[in-house]
């Protein structure tokens, strides 16, 4: 039997798609003199914070985008700063420092038309240890530390909707119900499609709380769950289903090749460094948190819009 012919992809967006690409580039930075960079009066008693998250998180993402320490962050931010004609302090790098490891990220996403079709998946960010060329060569330390990204994103404008950070001793499928916690009750959840490393119990009565469609691929061994649940049922039923079909059949008849995306998206995380320069877990989180909020900003500039021709 022949191997079926992959379908060639034209994207049809190309001048806007190139417009966008160019823009990614672009070294113009805007600060809006309107920004509430000094932080608010609290009211409560004892020292009251100099800068507001807003700017603790835009200095973050300089650091981030551009690769900087945080005292390279300082300098590279005063000089913005005398570039546009503001009088405004910056916060030195023990302030960035002491301010990441409570800093309540704000991830900017514009949202889809419709149910939203959420893909998932996880994957490792380095924070110590050898790079994979020295490890295979010398054998590398014992101590290689690895934090784990698992992410959820809106199948239609590509943009990261949720995510979770957690050690690499964490599996796959415990921090689904997170992810789906991180979408408003009142937002429609159409599907959630996934790998075989979700096939569980937990995950398939938590997207069915949610009323939405799973898209996961039964285990190799797989055997129908006898519990009566929304959950076992639509697995049931996607087990008869692979087994009817066959496994490769099932996921082009399922659309589980679109979990190609959230792959990509883990790229293009990776591209904004492959180890992460905080050493504490929390400083880790908020680290990854705004290469999330960097990223969503990019994608939020354009992205191509395919359809296969053949």
């Amino acid at each position: 039997m022949s191997r079926p012919t992959p379908p060639t992809y034209k994207t049809r967006n190309w001048p806007t798609y190139n417009e966008a690409l160019k823009r990614r580039g672009s070294l113009t930075i805007w600060f809006d003199p309107e920004m509430n960079w000094e932080a608010a009066p609290t009211g409560r008693r004892g020292r009251q914070q100099s800068y507001s998250d807003a700017a603790i998180q835009t200095c973050l993402s300089m650091k981030v985008l551009f690769g900087m320490a945080l005292r390279q962050t300082t300098g590279f931010v005063e000089s913005l700063l005398q570039l546009v004609g503001l009088d405004w302090t910056v916060p030195d790098f023990s302030t960035l420092s002491r301010r990441q490891k409570t800093l309540a990220v704000n991830i900017p996403y514009r949202g889809s038309k419709g149910p939203l079709h959420l893909l998932v998946d996880s994957t490792g960010i380095k924070v110590e240890g050898e790079g994979e060329w020295h490890a295979r060569k010398h054998g590398g330390p014992k101590r290689r530390v690895w934090r784990k990204l698992h992410l959820g994103i809106d199948e239609q404008t590509l943009e990261v909707r949720a995510v979770e950070i957690t050690g690499s001793h964490i599996g796959d499928a415990p921090v689904l119900p997170d992810l789906l916690d991180q979408i408003p009750e009142d937002e429609e959840i159409g599907s959630v499609t996934a790998d075989g490393a979700y096939d569980t119990r937990k995950c398939h009565d938590a997207i069915a709380e949610r009323g939405a469609h799973a898209v996961i691929p039964p285990r190799r061994n797989a055997k129908p769950w006898k519990t009566v649940t929304a959950g076992a049922i639509a697995r049931n039923e996607a087990l008869r289903a692979s087994k009817y079909l066959g496994r490769a059949l099932w996921r082009r008849w399922s659309g589980y090749h679109r979990r190609s995306r959230v792959e990509t998206k883990m790229h293009c995380v990776k591209l904004l460094g492959q180890r992460l320069m905080a050493r504490d877990f929390d400083r880790q989180v908020a680290e990854l948190q705004v290469r999330i909020a960097v990223m969503n900003g990019y994608t939020a500039l354009g992205i191509p819009l395919t359809e296969a021709v053949g």
